[in-house]
C-alpha cells in the first residue's frame, strides 16, 4: 500500500524525524490561508499523487506570496499530472500540500528496504540526491552506499555515523544524522514497511538535516496490525479493478496489454506474462488467485478480467496443488454464465483433479481452446487475439 507525501511526513513527525512544516489543502483558498499560517515565505506547492517525478511534470512549484500560492494551487487542482511513474495517462491532482520553503545547501538520498539477498533491512544512501537518483543508480552505482542492519541489534550508532561520513556530513551534522537515521529505522520497522525513501534529504543553509520528501510502501500482509495506516489508503489513486480485487484477497495489477491472465501463484503469473511477451502478445494484467482460492474468488477474478474493455482474450494457466483444477473449472463456468465470454479463452490445466476439470470445461458448452503446456497456451492465445 502507498500513501501520499503529506501522510508520510506526519508518520515521520510521530517518530521525531525532522520534516518541513506544511499542510494538505483541497482548494485554492485553503492553500492561500495555510501559507499565511505557516509564516513568512517563500512556500512550495506540491501536487499529491501516488507517483514520483512530480517536479519534472510541473507538480512542484515555488511561490513567493500567498496569492501566488492560491494561483498555483488553482492551476494544479484538477490537472492531469504526467510523470515518468504515472505513464502517459497521468493522474488527476485532487489535493496539494503547501509547505514552507527552505534554504537548500545540499541534496542527499537515503532509503531503507528489505534486502532479500541478506534477509535484512538495508540502509541505502548517496551524496547524489534529488530528482535524478535513478540515473545515478544506473550510470554510477559506486556512488550508492549500503549498510545491512542486524534485526536483533537494530541500526547501531556506529553504522549511522559511517553512512553520515560517506555522505560528507561533518561535526554536529553527524550527530543529527545518527538521531534521524535511527528514527527512520524505527519508523520502518514499527510500521511494517517494505520501503522508506527520503529524496531529497537536504542539508539546509544553517547546516541542519531535513527530510524534504518522503515515500512509504507498506507490507499489505501486515496492515491488520496498523489500522491507523490502513485508514490512509486513497482509493482515488488506485485502479478500480485493483480495488475490487482487494475485496476478494486477489493479487491484481492492471497493465497496458490486451490478454487477460488468470493464474495461481505469483511466480507462475510472472512466467505467464513473460511467455505471452515472448510470443508477441501483451498481458493486460497480473492476477494471482492464490493457492487456496474458493469458487467465489475465481468467479470474481474472471469478472474483473472481463470488465477491462482492453481485454481481447484470456489465458487461464493453472497448476493445481492446493488449488484444484475442478475448482478453477467451476469458477470459469460460473463466471461465463453470469457475464458471458465473448473473447477467445485459452485454458491450460495441470495438477490435482486435472482430468475432472478438463471434463467439466469440455461438457460446459463454452467455446474454450484447450492447451497442453505453457508454450502451447501462449501461442494459441496470441494467435486468437491477433485473428
Amino acid at each position: 500500500m502507498n500513501i501520499h507525501e503529506y501522510q508520510a511526513k506526519e508518520i515521520l513527525r510521530n517518530f521525531g524525524v525532522a520534516v518541513p512544516d506544511g499542510h494538505v489543502c483541497y482548494n485554492s483558498n485553503s492553500a492561500r490561508d495555510w501559507a499565511k499560517r505557516l509564516g513568512e515565505g517563500p512556500w512550495v506547492v506540491k501536487a499529491q499523487i501516488h507517483a514520483g517525478g512530480r517536479g519534472k511534470g510541473g507538480g512542484v512549484r515555488l511561490a513567493k506570496t500567498p496569492d501566488e500560492v492560491k494561483q498555483i494551487a488553482r492551476e494544479m487542482l484538477g490537472m492531469t499530472l504526467v510523470t515518468p511513474q504515472t505513464g502517459p495517462g497521468g493522474k488527476v491532482v485532487k489535493r496539494v500540500m503547501v509547505e514552507k520553503g527552505c534554504d537548500i545547501a545540499n541534496e542527499l538520498y537515503l532509503s531503507m528496504l528489505v534486502d532479500r539477498a541478506t534477509s535484512k533491512v538495508t540502509l541505502m544512501a548517496s551524496a547524489e540526491g534529488g530528482v535524478d537518483i535513478e540515473e545515478v543508480a544506473a550510470t554510477t552505482p559506486e556512488k550508492l552506499f549500503f549498510e545491512p542492519i542486524e534485526p536483533v541489534a537494530g541500526l547501531a550508532a556506529f553504522q549511522a555515523r559511517k553512512i553520515a561520513f560517506k555522505l560528507g556530513l561533518k561535526g554536529a551534522q553527524v550527530k543529527q544524522a545518527v538521531t534521524m537515521f535511527q528514527g527512520l529505522y524505527k519508523a520502518f520497522v514499527q510500521s511494517d514497511c517494505s520501503l522508506l525513501e527520503i529524496n531529497p534529504l537536504v542539508v539546509t543553509g544553517a547546516g541542519d538535516l531535513l527530510c524534504l520528501d518522503a515515500k512509504f510502501n507498506f507490507d499489505d500482509n501486515a496492515l491488520f496490525r496498523h489500522r491507523n495506516i490502513r485508514d490512509l489508503r486513497d482509493y482515488d489513486e488506485e485502479d478500480p479493478h485493483e480495488i475490487e480485487a482487494s475485496q476478494y484477497d486477489l493479487s491484481y495489477i492492471a497493465l497496458d496489454g490486451n490478454i487477460g491472465c488468470l493464474v495461481n501463484g505469483a511466480g507462475l503469473a510472472m512466467a505467464t506474462m513473460d511467455i505471452i511477451k515472448h510470443f508477441g502478445g501483451d498481458p493486460a494484467n497480473f492476477l494471482d488467485v492464490g493457492g487456496g482460492a474458493t469458487i467465489e474468488r475465481v468467479t470474481e477474478a474472471f469478472k474483473i478480467i472481463l470488465s477491462d474493455a482492453n481485454v481481447k482474450g484470456i489465458l487461464v494457466n493453472i497448476f493445481g496443488g492446493i488449488m484444484k483444477c475442478d475448482i478453477i473449472a467451476t469458477g470459469i463456468i460460473e463466471a461465463a454464465k453470469q457475464i458471458g465470454v465473448k473473447v477467445p479463452l485459452v485454458v491450460r490445466l495441470e495438477g490435482t483433479n486435472v482430468e475432472k476439470g478438463k471434463q467439466m470445461l469440455a461438457e460446459s458448452g463454452l467455446n474454450i481452446i484447450a492447451a497442453d503446456g505453457m508454450s502451447d497456451a501462449a501461442r494459441k492465445i496470441v494467435k486468437a487475439v491477433a485473428a
